[in-house]
This record gives C-alpha cells, structure tokens and sequence, in this order.
C-alpha cells in the first residue's frame, strides 16, 4: 500500500516560487505538497509586490486630484478632500485574500496537497531513504518565525524537496522592530492611522515605494540612504533625476549618511543621523514613525536540522545555479542531497519574477526537461513610484568598471508627444549598447509605465537583438514605446525627437 505521506516533491513556501513551482511540479506528473507556515502566496502576494501597488495605486489618485486636478479641468477643493484611511488600507488587504484565494483554488485545480504549519526538513535523500520534513506548529511572527519542535503536526517523506521560504527584512542592532514606532514593511502596510512624520531608512525599491506613498498622503518623509545617491543599484543618470523629481514632490533625502542611533520617546523616536565621510556632522531628526528598509535576509530560521551541514553564504543557501557542475545544467541543488532551493532564499536578485522563472527551471530539470533557464544578466527590476523606475542589464557605471565598449542613448520625456498628452513629461529613457556591434547591454527608464516599457528591452536582450533591430521596429505613435525607439536611435547618433 502506498505512503500517503510520501511525496515526489515538497515545496516548502507558497510564495512565487513555491506556488508556481508546486503547481508546475503537478503539471510535469509529480506528486506533490506545498508546505506554508501562514497564509497561501508568501510575502509578495500578502504584503509585498501585489498589496504595495494597490496602495501605490490609492496614492497615485490622490496625488493627481489634489496636486494636479485643476491642471485637468476638475474643481477639487483639498480642504474638502478626506481621506478613508482605513480604507485605503483595507482595499489593498481586499486585494490579497481575493489573490491568495486564488492560489488554494490553483492547487486543488491541479492536485497539490496544501499543508498548514513550519516545515523542518530533518533529513536529506540517502541509500537509506528519502527526504524527511516534520510539520509542526508555527510560532512567533510572519517575519522572524519557526517551528515548536516539540509539537509535530505530521511527518512528510519525499523524493526531492524545494525550499522556497523568502527572505525578511533586516534589521538594526540598535534599532529593533516593535512594530509600532520602530516599523518594517510588513507593519508599514497595515498602520492603523497615517503618521505625521516617518522616517525611512534605505532607498532602495521598498524604501522609495513607501516613501512615495506616504508624502503623497500628507505625511512629512525623510529617507536617509548610506551611499551618494538615492536607488543605489540604478543607473546614476536615473537615480540623479529621480532624487530631483521626488524632492519637488516634497520628500526631503539624506544621502550619504546613516542612522548611528534610535532613541524611542513617548511620541516617536529620535534619530541622530551621521555623515558617512564626517562622523562630526550629525543631527537628530524626531519623527513619529521609523521605517527601516535596508534589505532583506534568507528566511532559514528553524527550516534545516543543524545536523544536515547546510551551506550558507553571504547569509543566503547556496546551490549550485552559478557554478553548476562542468558539462552539465544548475538544478538549484543545496549542500544537502535532495535538497533544491529557488527565489529570495538562495540570494540576490531579490524578484518575484526571477523566483518564479527558477523554480520552473528546478522542477523541469528535476523531470528531465532540457529547459533554456535563466539569463542572470537580463532580469528586469522596477520600482512603482510615480514615476516609476525600471531597468535591466548593465548600468553605465557597470559598464565601466567592466572596460566594455559601449555607447549611451538617452531620450528625454519632456518633449514627448504622448507624455505631454498625459501630463508625464518627468523622465527618460537611456539604453546602453555595445561598440561596434550595437548589442543592447542595458536599459535604464524612469517615467510613465516604466514597468510596463522595459518587457520590450528585455525581449530584445533575451533575442540578442541590436539597437538596429529596435530602430527597424515599428512602434505605434503616440505612444511611451516611441521614447524605446528615439533611445535605440540615440546609441546612432540618429535621434528625431530630441
């Protein structure tokens, strides 16, 4: 008689790369079981990538009635203006169960078993049997949780497991989330009132996106950002405008300098802020609410029996995906026979759409599909600010460091037919291309629907195809795709708008 609780695989994370692979797993044949501590989709579909834009979405409204109606034709009186607060807040938490809804109606669709509770893998594949995970009661919080050991729920075995458990926010030593005055961006979601002062820590995708929707709301931003400018894995062409163009929208920055201390008070907290290049030049700046949005770690807590050796490095699970064995193709093998890892948790980019893409290549290899995997030079990343924020490939400045050969297209947004139609004339586009060849080595945009214009790039990049082939592309008029077009004939010298 067969195991019931013996799997071909188990996902443990319901996330973008756990729920797609689990589902992709199923489609291939497998049996398999997804493993989740809370709630189905992980953080991106909980309290990241989907709740974040619909209250991104709530702001970009706002922000167009108050600041810019009159400049539309409507009559809007600020003071008259209210904003429903909670609302707001729970139009985006709406948002998320309808989605995770969805993924437990896409595992019964395709026949994976759904298990509630923390997954412990105890034991790796062996001559002497398969995998082993125990399930037991979770406990602590979303974030910083593991499992009561003492309390096993039930005993999986499985021919290869799939760890695919995120990351979470980091933290500061002195400066530890209370969830109250001190905040990462799973309390910063959910604020049961909108503060009147934050300050953010880290201007990367996460601290720009919360620091855009808060400012347009009325509360008083200031991020604080250690390197010399704001959204430090852009270009700097693009971080340098986006710092001017969101400065004018209000948000105060201090690059350049970090947070040395955190004091809490009855009313907020107190933050001595210190330059990096003068440890002299410091000030306190109080505020209501203290974000810290300065990366994210591995999700590993209580995941791996001590005994099994798993390798860690630089605080992320290694597998074999950047050093594959020679001849052959990575199947995101961990150190523990087994034992495969995708997503956030083997390390940077962090990306909901490169966890998906991986854990469809690690369970398609697991079948034996020759699959074409992962370009780790062509991912695309965007930030959904307004405007939004999207790149992919190189930067200039990579380039560079690099000694690449290369020329520089860039395209202004102010004299664009189509962004001076829709009052979105704040932007470029700068793509970077290879000399003599012309082969798109980077593309780097900052303006309406960014997020949107980069899948054109990333099709080029993933095709190799030229800045010529963009040129002799046809690109519907008046549209934002055209500024694509006038940057690729930029790299030629060839630009007609500009």
């Amino acid at each position: 008689m067969a195991d019931s609780n013996h799997y071909d695989l188990i996902v443990i994370g319901s996330g973008p790369g756990g729920y797609v692979g689990a589902i992709r797993a199923a489609q291939l044949g497998m049996k398999v079981a997804c493993v989740e501590r809370d709630r189905l989709g992980g953080v991106c579909l909980n309290w990241g990538c989907i709740p974040t834009k619909a209250l991104l979405h709530n702001a970009e409204l706002y922000r167009e009635a108050i600041i810019h109606g009159q400049e539309w034709g409507f009559e809007v009186d600020p003071a008259k203006v209210k904003v429903n607060w909670e609302r707001v807040i729970g139009r985006s938490r709406g948002i998320t169960d309808k989605i995770t809804s969805g993924v437990g109606f896409l595992f019964k669709k395709n026949k994976v078993t759904h298990v509630q509770g923390h997954a412990r893998i105890v034991s790796g594949k062996s001559a002497h049997g398969p995998c082993k995970v125990e399930v037991t009661e979770p406990v602590g919080d979303y974030y910083h949780g593991s499992g009561d050991t003492k309390k096993v729920k039930a005993t999986l075995t499985a021919d290869r497991v799939m760890v695919a458990t995120g990351a979470a926010p980091k933290e500061l030593p002195f400066a530890k989330v209370d969830g109250r005055t001190i905040i990462s961006s799973y309390d910063a979601m959910n604020l049961a009132r909108k503060p009147e002062s934050m300050i953010i820590v880290g201007s990367g995708a996460i601290g720009m996106e919360f620091a855009y929707f808060y400012n347009a709301f009325g509360t008083k931003v200031t991020v604080v950002e250690m390197v010399d400018r704001i959204l430090p894995v852009e270009d700097d062409d693009i971080s340098k405008l986006a710092q001017r163009v969101f400065s004018k929208q209000g948000i105060t920055f201090f690059t350049g300098h970090t947070v040395k201390a955190v004091d809490k008070k009855k009313s907020g907290v107190s933050a001595t802020i210190v330059d990096v290049n003068d440890e002299k030049n410091s000030q306190k700046i109080d505020c209501e609410i203290l974000l810290l949005a300065i990366g994210i770690g591995a999700r590993v807590d209580g995941l791996f029996d001590d005994k099994l050796g798993l390798k860690i490095e630089k605080g992320h699970i290694k597998t074999d995906y950047r050093d594959p064995a020679p001849g052959g193709e990575p199947t995101y093998r961990t150190s523990v026979p087994g034992v495969h890892a995708v997503g956030d948790v083997i390390g940077p980019p962090w990306l909901a759409h490169k966890a998906m893409e991986e854990a469809v290549t690690c369970v398609e290899r697991m079948a034996g599909h020759h699959t074409i995997g992962i370009d780790y030079n062509a991912i695309p990343g965007a930030t959904y600010c307004n405007p939004q924020i999207a790149s992919i490939g190189m930067t200039e400045r990579d380039a560079k460091a690099k000694g690449v050969k290369y020329k520089v297209g860039k395209y202004s947004f102010q004299a664009h037919g189509k962004a001076i139609a829709v009052g979105a004339t704040e932007g470029m586009v700068k793509m970077i291309t290879s000399e003599p060849y012309g082969e798109i080595l980077g593309a780097h945009i900052i303006g309406e629907d960014a997020s949107e214009l980069i899948a054109e790039i990333s099709l080029a990049m993933r095709l190799e195809a030229t800045a010529e082939d963009i040129i002799s592309t046809i690109h519907a008029h008046p549209t934002m795709h055209e500024g694509v077009h006038e940057a690729a004939l930029g790299t030629e010298g060839r630009m007609i708008h500009a």
